[in-house]
């Protein structure tokens, strides 16, 4: 969950990245995950996000991870591009939309020069631009594993970047990168080739897809699964299933679980490692959904914002002993 709050626009994270993520590595959780961490400047989706372009910000990141491995947490970092979604305002501010150069914003890039609904027009890159993604990816890759992350995921999903290039909605180009299936993944499969020669054969690799566009004539369900089972020999390991980003305004069935099939349908359709996500805030409900094989893990954002210690609840609720209680929270411990 993104938290935009670097204080210097640096992209540097700050004391409020360490205790938000440590809670959760404190609070019982198997592995905690970082926001959506730019892997090079124009990459930021605000000028607030953090980054691992820098050593500085690497450094940063050191010491948080250090944290989490003192709970016995795994530290895994979402690497992300934002494209056309770059340079905007915090949800929360007066503003909204793209940041003014003079408010420190910058020109946005995109496979092709179609805005987001309400935001600037970005700039298409061209051969040279795409190649210095991949490599900022695989840099960031190499600072990420350098500041002791266990574990990287490609953000491929929500609209950003390399799903932009994914959809036929936002990917108007007509070189090799554009048209086919196989042209749109080109650039996601350069990435996770790149990442994974970078972080070697034992470094836990994920992608996160949005499995649909909720839109017509956009990314699907079976574009997803077969692009999957692309990313997977080319060096991927699970795949993170959300679903949108891409288009405003769309109509989604929100409800309890609601993207649960499509992590059902892309780990049966491609035979690969998949996690749920998407309001599953309950501890039954998330043990439901990997004992009935739809997922293989479960991944949960809003319901550790409102409680940071929910594996320590869920444990006691399916009747387990969960035996890493941090000892100085002993005295809070209720029999199963």
């Amino acid at each position: 969950m993104c938290e935009y709050s670097v204080e210097k626009e640096d992209g540097v994270p700050t004391d409020w990245h360490l205790v938000h993520l440590g809670s959760f590595a404190r609070g019982g959780a198997g592995l905690v995950m970082t926001e959506a961490t730019a892997v090079n400047p124009v990459g930021r989706i605000s000028p607030k996000d953090t980054g691992i372009y820098s050593d500085e910000q690497r450094d940063a990141w050191s010491r948080i991870v250090s944290f989490i491995h003192s709970q016995g947490a795994a530290a895994g970092i979402q690497l992300a591009h934002a494209g056309r979604k770059a340079s905007v305002y915090r949800p929360w501010d007066a503003s909204h939309g793209t940041v003014p150069a003079e408010e420190g914003g910058w020109q946005s890039v995109a496979p092709s020069p179609v805005a987001f609904t309400g935001y600037a027009v970005p700039v298409a890159l061209d051969r040279e631009g795409i190649a210095q993604v991949v490599a900022d990816f695989a840099a960031g890759a190499r600072r990420a594993l350098d500041a002791g992350f266990d574990l990287l995921e490609l953000h491929a999903a929500h609209g950003y970047l390399l799903h932009q290039f994914l959809s036929p909605l936002s990917n108007q180009r007509q070189d090799e990168y554009g048209g086919t299936l196989e042209n749109r993944a080109r650039l996601l499969l350069e990435v996770v080739r790149a990442v994974r020669a970078e972080a070697g054969h034992e470094v836990p690799l994920f992608v996160r897809f949005s499995a649909t566009d909720w839109a017509d004539g956009g990314w699907n369900q079976e574009q997803t699964a077969t692009v999957a089972a692309w990313a997977k020999d080319a060096g991927a390991d699970l795949f993170d299933v959300s679903t949108g980003g891409l288009v405003a305004n769309t109509t989604i069935p929100f409800g309890p679980g609601y993207q649960v099939p499509f992590a059902d349908f892309v780990k049966h359709e491609s035979t690969v490692d998949v996690s749920a996500v998407g309001l599953i805030t309950d501890a039954r409900q998330a043990e439901d959904i990997v004992s009935s094989g739809k997922a293989d893990a479960v991944m949960l954002a809003r319901e550790f914002l409102r409680d940071p210690h929910f594996p320590l609840r869920a444990a006691r609720e399916l009747g387990y002993d969960l035996p890493y209680w941090p000892p100085q929270y002993l005295r809070a411990k209720l029999p199963a």
